[in-house]
């Protein structure tokens, strides 16, 4: 997670608007490199099928997996969280009762999966990224015993990692990437060096808020994957996945207030570095659950978008300085346009953050 707060706190500002269509993708296929790898989920998937039909498995079909790309990155991500990842304890999970009975599923999902459009996909990251930002990565459909899904070893080689979920249709499966493409994208595209050396000149205690201004990437991207603000972004997601969201963006002013208190706590030097962990990476949620810096960052930029504009947000996004307060320019004429009452952050603490 430390390395995904590193490349969202790179951050400039242009947009390029792009269209679905073939001459659309002309303007960004160059600065796109994306593969999906599957061998990992496919030698699973033989296993599987092997044993389905009371055939042997053999050494070989083993190695087939562990030698995969996917398999190989994934155990390196793992080991490097130092979490326990070993082949003897992957076997088990694999034959496991849970894996067998949703074999012709994930064979099924893994298929649909296939057939997603990247270009497609990845216009709609690119419709809310600087002109100069790239798009590169390895794109891992794995089954694998967390369902989560994480970008990892960014820049140097970017791989995203996609549970492989029956219950996620091709339309989920395309928005999830189209949010993991944006990041890389959004990673790639916005740092300037005259900007981080005007952040070193502040406070620990304010760089460490600005740090911590970067998770509202994930609404960021969230209203990218869907494709604008005024799609509901949660229409392919499950019923109680859809009932999360939609309770947290109706709580959405005391969602801010709680976020306030913790940035504030920040800045003001009250928290150790292992309570601002605690407290900072609750707020990305659990599994059928976004998280603060998702709903309350997605709504921040839905309003700055309505008033000023994408082109304002993408660079507003890409110098977190000046998010809250142009969302707090922003949020008073949306207010009064749409007849809503939504939450400001408090001029105190936005004056104090520069």
């Amino acid at each position: 997670m430390k390395k995904f707060l590193l490349f969202l706190i790179s951050t400039t500002s242009l947009i390029c608007i792009l269209q679905s269509s073939t001459t659309g993708q002309v303007h960004f296929s160059s600065r796109l490199d994306v593969r999906i790898i599957t061998d990992e989920a496919d030698a699973v998937l033989d296993i599987l099928a092997k044993k389905n039909l009371g055939q042997e498995i053999t050494e070989s079909d083993w190695q087939k997996v562990f030698s995969s790309e996917g398999y190989t990155r994934l155990k390196k991500r793992e080991l490097s969280m130092s979490r326990p990842f070993d082949d003897l304890t992957f076997r088990e999970f694999a034959l496991s009762g849970e894996i067998m009975q949703k074999r012709n599923s994930l064979a099924e999902t893994l298929a649909k999966w296939k057939q997603a459009n990247i270009n497609e996909v990845a216009a709609r990251s690119f419709a809310y990224l600087p002109a100069i930002s790239r798009i590169r990565a390895k794109i891992y459909p794995v089954i694998k015993p967390r369902p989560n899904n994480f970008v990892f070893e960014y820049p140097q080689d970017p791989a995203i990692f996609l549970y492989l979920d029956p219950a996620a249709s091709k339309e989920k499966f395309e928005l999830i990437l189209a949010h993991e493409l944006h990041h890389i994208g959004f990673g790639s595209g916005c740092a300037t060096s005259e900007q981080q050396e005007e952040i070193k000149k502040l406070s620990p205690d304010i760089q460490k808020v600005l740090t911590w201004l970067s998770p509202f990437g994930e609404g960021f991207a969230t209203l990218a994957a869907a494709g604008g603000p005024d799609i509901y972004p949660y229409s392919n997601f499950s019923e109680e996945e859809r009932a999360n969201w939609d309770k947290d963006i109706i709580d959405f002013n005391a969602n801010l207030r709680t976020v306030e208190q913790f940035l504030v706590d920040v800045s003001e030097g009250k928290l150790s570095e292992k309570e601002i962990n605690e407290r900072g990476f609750s707020f990305f949620g659990v599994q059928g659950r976004s998280g603060f810096w998702y709903t309350v960052g997605w709504q921040m930029d839905v309003v700055i978008e309505k008033i000023y504009g994408r082109e304002k947000l993408i660079e507003v996004m890409c110098d977190r300085r000046r998010l809250l307060s142009t969302y707090n320019k922003a949020v008073k004429k949306y207010n009064h346009r749409y007849h809503k009452t939504l939450a400001f952050w408090s001029k105190e603490f936005v004056k104090k953050i520069g």
